[in-house]
């Protein structure tokens, strides 16, 4: 894989850039955004942040933005700790990082990694929307 190919990655909940924390300022001072956009599935509320799992059908959507990343080894390092994926952490993870088709309100299709919810979503309540900052 490009270097290039590496360095894209989908945010939708708590990464967001107009959501406040610690970990949001870290990525938005470490990438630039491309834009909005959106990638087929289903958005769940987990606690206090969301979880996303892929879907078939193009009618299901979670919107975010998309960011290309500097320092991408660095950067996703940082962010797979904020996750809880890695060999510190017990398995099954909470969430895991997946290289997927993403695409931006412009039309534009691009493959960029995301965090994907990697638990039960059985009792989950599902954020129809799409959109974490809209529930």
């Amino acid at each position: 894989m490009s270097e290039n190919l590496l360095s894209y990655l989908f945010v939708y909940g708590t990464l967001l850039k107009d959501v406040d924390n610690e970990m949001s300022s870290f990525l938005h001072s470490h990438a630039v955004l491309k834009g909005k956009g959106y990638f087929y599935g289903k958005l769940y509320r987990v606690s206090w942040y969301p979880g996303a799992v892929i879907s078939d059908n193009t009618s299901e959507k979670v919107f975010g933005m998309v960011y290309k990343i500097e320092n991408p080894k660095y950067v996703f390092r940082v962010l797979d700790d904020y996750e809880g994926i890695g060999a510190l952490y017990p398995k099954p993870h909470l969430y895991k990082r997946k290289l997927i088709d993403t695409f931006l309100n412009n039309g534009t299709q691009i493959k960029t990694w995301v965090y994907l919810y990697n638990q039960s979503i059985t009792d989950l309540h599902q954020i129809v929307s799409g959109d974490f900052l809209e529930n």
